[in-house]
């Protein structure tokens, strides 16, 4: 009799590859936006001062300045204030709860208490 073998559903982390990624000034460099490239992935990463003259210091070697939205950019910023705020609470900050139900009740507290305030 010939075994059969099943695939084990929600074994390990789920392979998902997110539509888009959003970071500041210190994730602009080549590595990072190849990696995200290879991937797929789009970015919204400002490119740096000294980096953008090097680049049109190089002239036609230098390539094309890397695409940017800043509208995206700006809801970058509202998320991450955000965050800060929920950060203000202790038990989100250090992550007190160790199972990830009871955290999110956690940071679902948080902002409600937070919302309320506002």
């Amino acid at each position: 009799m010939e075994k059969i073998r099943v695939p084990r559903i929600g074994a390990g982390r789920p392979r998902i590859r997110p539509d888009s990624v959003s970071a500041d000034r210190a994730y602009s460099n080549r590595r990072t936006r190849s990696y995200l490239r290879k991937r797929g992935i789009q970015h919204v990463i400002p490119e740096k001062a000294d980096q953008a003259a090097n680049r049109v210091k190089r002239g036609s070697h230098g390539g094309r300045p890397p695409g940017f939205d800043k509208e995206r950019y700006k809801k970058r910023n509202v998320v991450e204030r955000a965050i800060n705020k929920l950060k203000g609470f202790r038990a989100v900050a250090t992550r007190y709860d160790k199972r990830g139900h009871v955290f999110l009740g956690t940071v679902t507290f948080a902002a409600v208490i937070i919302w309320l305030r506002s």
